[in-house]
């Protein structure tokens, strides 16, 4: 038994058990708080890991293979074909331009063209793993600069294969036996003529499609009749090795390959059995990738050449930005989407320790290059998420971000003297408003979502784009003279933060806060907060128009539903009592399901209409 093995296991589970809580509660993401976790463990800090962590870093990269195949499997061909533009428009911009910024920078440091070009080629691309977390974690996937960041990161995949290509071409040396291939090996494809390659590689994708529609689908009809449920989950597994290893055959990117494949299955009526059942396999594999990164951060390069590598690292971010930034403003986006594309997307990527290995391997770049070179990206993709995280909190509520009309700049938060603010829009916030209005009460809206501030605009409603969290931004709203606080935000610590500020500097401020669970609903009552659980509303409706539809009489229904509710919240005032106290919330959760199983007995169930 190799315990070598089964202690880096350890080591990294445990790691993965620990960053990601500790990094959510900093504020600073799950991701960061791997990548952080990751140099600690590493060699050139507690040395706690052994063996090779290279090998660790290829098993770990299949996690990027598996969030790809999710990504595709939220995706379907006419999404995508819409897509088609900013993909190719703005995707394929991207990479030219930053691999000729880039190189261009290297030969005025004095590099040969060869190794210019290589490292442009190399550091176009972006991180697609902590992107794709980071922009989840942080809300803005939706968003315009999420969905244009997924276009440029699908593009950058794509692009993986013609640097393949293209690396071998700028050697500046023979390499003796494999050259070209290093340690990878003659591949098969490697032996077809010219005009043979292209159709292997379309074949290979054509067969992955075939198999999709036409094998897969019936396959899995078969098991779940049979309700085998690890059948489900080896099958899924297998099609994403198996697609990730005929890829690699052909010379394409596994990511890409398997994207391929969950786009094939996002029309399945199982695509959502096999996305809950790849879930836990991804996020751990990704928990170990981004523990890897930050574990293969070289300290002692760093240390020996801090200057030097400083700089890479600050050239790189800023000249990804400013191209991001740019292209961005040319294809239409917003001020505040522009920057947040260009924050999340300003990093090295994951491709470039597999591409930078090649180019070593290829005599394209020296080795002390390519190690000054990973290093850089190891730092740029540590430094990313504290970017991201720096522009949405820092910088976005400083410069007045969304435009009122098409050619206008958005005024400043200006006090409207109203009676109501109202922080968040979106489902919850958005029938607050259209009632409000209709009593003559026109909220005060704050709202940090971009695209819900232009919406509501639009439509001749008053909104700011801000954040509802700021002391000032609610002075400048008018906190100090509204009668009435209405919290709709989505995010549990946000609608405590912005309790606390008004408890302490607006205590006049009669807060209703939406409680975005029955858990946040007990500390928004322990603070003496009105609250309203999201899902409470609209789950009644359903019990009461399922009442009916079984043929039960609907006022009784109502009626019941009416003591349900009022039942709820008095059971949660309750319990909270004992929040903390396991055993007694225990306890008092079974007394609670008894008193209401008394209530509904000794007020009856809606009975059949005669």
């Amino acid at each position: 038994m190799d315990q070598t093995l089964f202690l880096n296991g350890l080591i990294y589970i445990a790691a993965a058990a620990v960053a990601a809580p500790l990094g959510r509660k900093l504020g600073l993401g799950a991701v960061l708080g791997y990548l952080i976790v990751g140099a600690l463990i590493g060699p050139s800090a507690f040395q706690l890991l052994r063996g090779d962590s290279e090998k660790v870093m290829h098993f770990a990269e299949f996690g990027v293979v598996l969030m790809l195949f999710v990504v595709g499997l939220e995706l379907d061909l006419s999404r995508l074909w819409r897509m088609r533009g900013p993909i190719f428009g703005l995707g394929g911009l991207q990479v030219l331009a930053t691999t000729v910024l880039i190189a261009l920078t290297a030969v005025i440091f004095q590099y040969s063209w060869r190794e210019s070009l290589a490292l442009g080629l190399i550091l176009a691309l972006s991180s697609t793993a902590i992107v794709i977390q980071t922009l989840r974690e942080r809300g803005l996937s939706e968003t315009s600069s999420g969905t244009q960041s997924f276009a440029i990161l699908l593009f950058q995949d794509i692009a993986v294969i013609p640097i393949f290509a293209i690396l071998p071409l700028l050697a500046m040396r023979e390499v003796a036996g494999d050259a070209g291939h290093g340690s990878h090996g003659i591949r098969w494809i490697d032996t077809l003529p010219s005009w043979g390659q292209p159709l292997a590689i379309v074949g290979a994708v054509i067969l992955v499609i075939l198999v999709g529609r036409f094998l897969l689908n019936p396959w899995l009809r078969w098991i779940t009749r049979l309700q085998v449920t690890e059948a489900l989950t080896a099958t899924v597994l297998a099609l994403v090795i198996g697609v990730a290893l005929l890829m690699n055959t052909v010379g394409l990117s596994p990511a890409l390959g398997t994207f391929i494949a969950g786009v094939m299955m996002a029309s399945s009526q199982f695509r959502h059995e096999l996305e809950s059942d790849i879930e836990p396999f991804k996020s751990l594999l990704l928990a170990v990738f981004f523990l890897s990164v930050g574990a293969g951060i070289d300290f002692g390069l760093i240390a020996s050449q801090p200057a030097k590598i400083a700089l890479m690292v600050v050239l790189l971010m800023s000249l990804k930005f400013a191209v991001l930034y740019l292209l961005a403003r040319f294809f239409g986006l917003s001020l505040d989407q522009r920057l947040l594309l260009a924050a999340a997307l300003a990093q090295g990527g994951e491709f470039a320790f597999v591409l930078g290995a090649f180019a070593v391997d290829s005599a394209v770049l020296g080795e002390d290059l390519g190690g000054e070179m990973i290093a850089a990206v190891a730092l740029s993709m540590a430094l990313a998420p504290l970017l991201l995280l720096f522009v949405q909190k820092v910088v976005l509520p400083r410069v007045g971000t969304l435009k009122a009309t098409e050619d206008e700049r958005s005024p400043d938060v200006e006090n409207e003297h109203a009676r109501v603010l109202l922080a968040g829009f979106g489902r919850f916030g958005h029938p607050i408003i259209r009632l409000l209005r209709s009593a003559g009460e026109t909220p005060t809206v704050l709202e940090r979502d971009s695209d819900h501030v232009d919406f509501i605009r639009r439509i001749g409603m008053t909104c700011y784009y801000g954040d509802a969290t700021r002391l000032g931004l609610l002075k400048a709203a008018g906190a100090e003279t509204a009668e009435l606080l209405i919290i709709a935000v989505d995010q549990e610590d946000d609608c405590d933060k912005i309790i606390e500020i008004c408890h302490k500097h607006f205590p006049h401020l009669k807060i209703l806060a939406r409680a975005c669970s029955r858990n946040h609903a007990y500390q928004l009552e322990a603070k003496g907060v009105r609250f309203f659980i999201e899902q409470l509303g609209s789950s009644l409706d359903c019990a009461i128009a399922a009442f009916e539809e079984l043929g039960h009489d609907s006022d009784h229904a109502k009626d019941a539903a009416r003591r349900f509710k009022i039942h709820e919240i008095e059971s949660i005032k309750k319990m909270q009592e004992h929040l903390g106290d396991e055993k007694k919330m225990l306890g008092a959760a079974q007394q609670n399901l008894k008193d209401l199983d008394s209530l509904l007995v000794n007020a009856p169930l809606p009975t059949k209409k005669s």
